[in-house]
C-alpha cells in the first residue's frame, strides 16, 4: 500500500485513514493487536483475560462495532485474524446464566428508554453489520475455547477454525429471552432451520467435533496449534494479488450481507421487544 499513500499524499487533498498505532491505544482495554506484512491479529479481552459478559457489556458491544471500522478502513490490514483471550471465547462472571441475564437487564433497566436503543439495538446490531459491511478484507476466526454466547461474530467470518475444546451456544432461550441478535441466523444459515431450532429451543452446547461435522467451522485444533493455522491460512491468502484477495472476500461474504439485511433487524426487534414486557429483576 505504500505506492498508493504516497501518491495520494503527493496528490494531497485526501482524508486521512486509521493507523494502527492510533486505534491499537484507543481500543487498548478491547483488544490486543499485532500486525506482520499486512495480517492483523486482533485478539479480544476483558482486563487482560477472555471476554466477559457483565454489565458492561453495553460499553465492548459499542468498542468493538467501532473498532471494525477502523480494522476495515486501513489500508494496511490485507487479511484480519480475529480471536480471543486465555481458555475461553466468551464467559460470564455469574454464576449462571440466568444471573447473567439479570444483571444485563438490571444495567438496561437503569438506562432512559432513548440509551436502551443506543446500547443494545443500535450497538448490537452494528457490531455485526460493521464487521460484514465495512471489512472488506479476508477474514479468520479462531475460536480459543468454550463460550457462554457470542459465537455469532466467529461464524461470520470467512474462514473459521476452533479449538478441540471449543463449544458454540445461543443460550438465550434458556433463559426466556427471544435468540434474535445474531447467533440465530448464522445457526439457521449454516446448519439449517430445523437444527437451529433445535439448539435455539434447547440452548445445548455443540462441542467442537460436532460443529465440523455440521460444518459451522473448517477445522478443529489443539488449542496450543490454533493460532499458528490461523497464522499459516492468513498467509497463503496474503500471498495472492490484494485486488483478488478482496474481490474473493466479497463473494464469500455475498450470503452474510443477504442475511443480515433479510434477518438481523428482524430478530433484534423481536429480541428487544421481548426483554421489554419481561418482569425486571430485582
Amino acid at each position: 500500500m505504500s505506492d498508493l499513500k504516497d501518491w495520494q499524499s503527493s496528490v494531497g487533498g485526501f482524508v486521512p485513514r486509521p493507523r494502527l498505532e492510533e486505534y491499537s491505544v484507543k481500543y487498548a482495554d478491547y483488544a490486543r493487536f499485532r500486525r506482520q506484512d499486512g495480517i492483523l491479529e486482533v485478539a479480544l479481552h476483558t482486563s487482560g483475560a477472555s471476554v466477559t459478559a457483565d454489565g458492561a457489556w453495553f460499553a465492548t458491544h459499542n468498542a468493538w462495532a467501532q473498532l471494525w471500522l477502523e480494522v476495515g478502513n486501513d489500508p494496511d490490514n490485507e487479511v484480519l485474524i480475529l480471536t480471543g483471550t486465555g481458555e475461553e471465547w466468551f464467559r460470564t462472571a455469574a454464576a449462571t446464566t440466568q444471573e447473567q441475564n439479570d444483571e444485563i437487564q438490571r444495567a438496561q433497566a437503569q438506562l432512559p428508554l432513548d440509551h436502551a436503543y443506543e446500547h443494545a439495538y443500535y450497538d448490537g446490531s452494528k457490531l455485526l453489520e460493521n464487521l460484514i459491511f465495512a471489512v472488506d478484507i479476508p477474514t479468520i476466526a479462531a475460536i480459543n475455547g468454550p463460550s457462554a454466547a457470542h459465537t455469532e461474530i466467529a461464524l461470520l467470518c470467512d474462514i473459521t477454525l476452533a479449538a478441540d475444546t471449543a463449544t458454540i451456544i445461543d443460550p438465550h432461550f434458556s433463559v426466556g429471552v427471544v435468540p434474535g441478535d445474531g447467533q440465530q441466523l448464522t445457526l439457521q444459515e449454516l446448519i439449517g432451520a430445523k437444527r437451529a431450532a433445535y439448539y435455539l429451543y434447547t440452548g445445548q452446547p455443540i462441542d467442537a467435533a460436532t460443529a465440523l461435522q455440521l460444518g459451522l467451522v473448517n477445522e478443529v485444533l489443539p488449542p496450543a496449534e490454533l493460532l499458528k493455522r490461523a497464522w499459516e491460512l492468513a498467509e497463503l491468502i496474503a500471498s495472492k494479488p490484494r485486488t483478488t484477495r478482496r474481490l474473493t472476500h466479497a463473494v464469500a461474504q455475498r450470503p452474510w450481507k443477504r442475511r443480515l439485511v433479510d434477518d438481523l433487524g428482524f430478530g433484534f426487534a423481536h429480541e428487544m421487544f421481548g426483554i421489554g414486557v419481561l418482569p425486571k429483576p430485582q
